[in-house]
């Protein structure tokens, strides 16, 4: 089975470089299931359920979110009744939607996604430690592939949770800080890891924000809303091969296309 990750998607640049690349993609590596992180997709903060549907019908089958999930007040209802839209498994008993799923591919296979946040100067939540053993507990008596999206600020917590799930989840993979990083993997017991997939959005900007405002922002610490920026765009993604029986990792490849 091949599984595709697509990293934080942002804004109009970031749903336009999924609408031109995924398709593509998907024939060329014979991609079996795509997930997409959309928390940033409305104009970089949250997702509306009319982008939902979007990111639905360019062929993204779960979407996480993370710490913008909550962004735009339409969301709630939605959430409520779409279990293809992840909100961090971590949040307390009681808040609307779900933090994990089991899918199934074309061909019948079945593959969970498992949607955690940091606590790391991120909103206080449940120990996603915890929450991910407690999940784990339940999918694995459905599936033994089981993705990771971990929605985290340090880099530390995220290889943490890598190292704590290795052997007993097909992948780790990080969202949230919108850089890619060079470090995939596969950990000593079989999961693939990376501490962050990266952002698809804008390519002249300061992790999809105009990079004036950014600047600005830095130079006087003062409040400034952040808006988008436009221009050419790029999607970050990694490509996990992995064994849906044993539902261990076979490789991980990054993958970066601009424009």
């Amino acid at each position: 089975m091949k599984v595709l990750v697509i990293g934080d998607i942002v804004g109009e640049p970031g749903r336009r470089a999924v609408a031109k690349h995924l398709p593509k993609l998907v024939v060329q590596q014979s991609v079996d299931l795509v997930i997409g992180n959309g928390e940033n997709a409305a104009g970089g903060f949250g997702i509306t359920p009319e982008l939902a549907g979007e990111l639905y019908d360019l062929g993204i089958s779960v979407i996480t979110t993370g710490n913008h999930a909550w962004d735009k007040k339409e969301i709630i209802g939605f959430i409520r009744q779409e279990p293809r839209l992840l909100r961090p498994a971590n949040y307390p008993d009681g808040v609307p939607g779900r933090g994990s799923i089991v899918v199934e591919t074309p061909v019948g296979e079945r593959l969970a996604v498992l949607h955690l946040m940091g606590r790391v100067y991120m909103p206080t939540l449940d120990c996603p430690f915890q929450v991910a053993r407690r999940e784990l507990a339940r999918l694995k008596q459905e599936t033994s592939a089981i993705i990771v999206d971990m929605h985290a600020e340090v880099t530390s917590e995220k290889m943490a949770m890598g190292h704590f799930l290795d052997g007993e989840v097909t992948a780790v993979v990080g969202t949230h800080t919108h850089v890619q990083t060079a470090d995939e993997q596969i950990l000593p017991k079989g999961t693939a890891y990376i501490t962050d997939i990266g952002m698809t959005g804008p390519v002249d900007s300061v992790i999809g924000v105009k990079k004036e405002l950014a600047i600005e922002k830095f130079l006087t610490q003062m409040p400034r809303r952040f808006e988008v920026a436009s221009g050419p765009a790029l999607l970050c993604a990694v490509l996990i091969e992995l064994d849906g029986r044993l539902g261990k990792a076979v490789s991980i490849q990054r993958i970066r296309m601009p424009d």
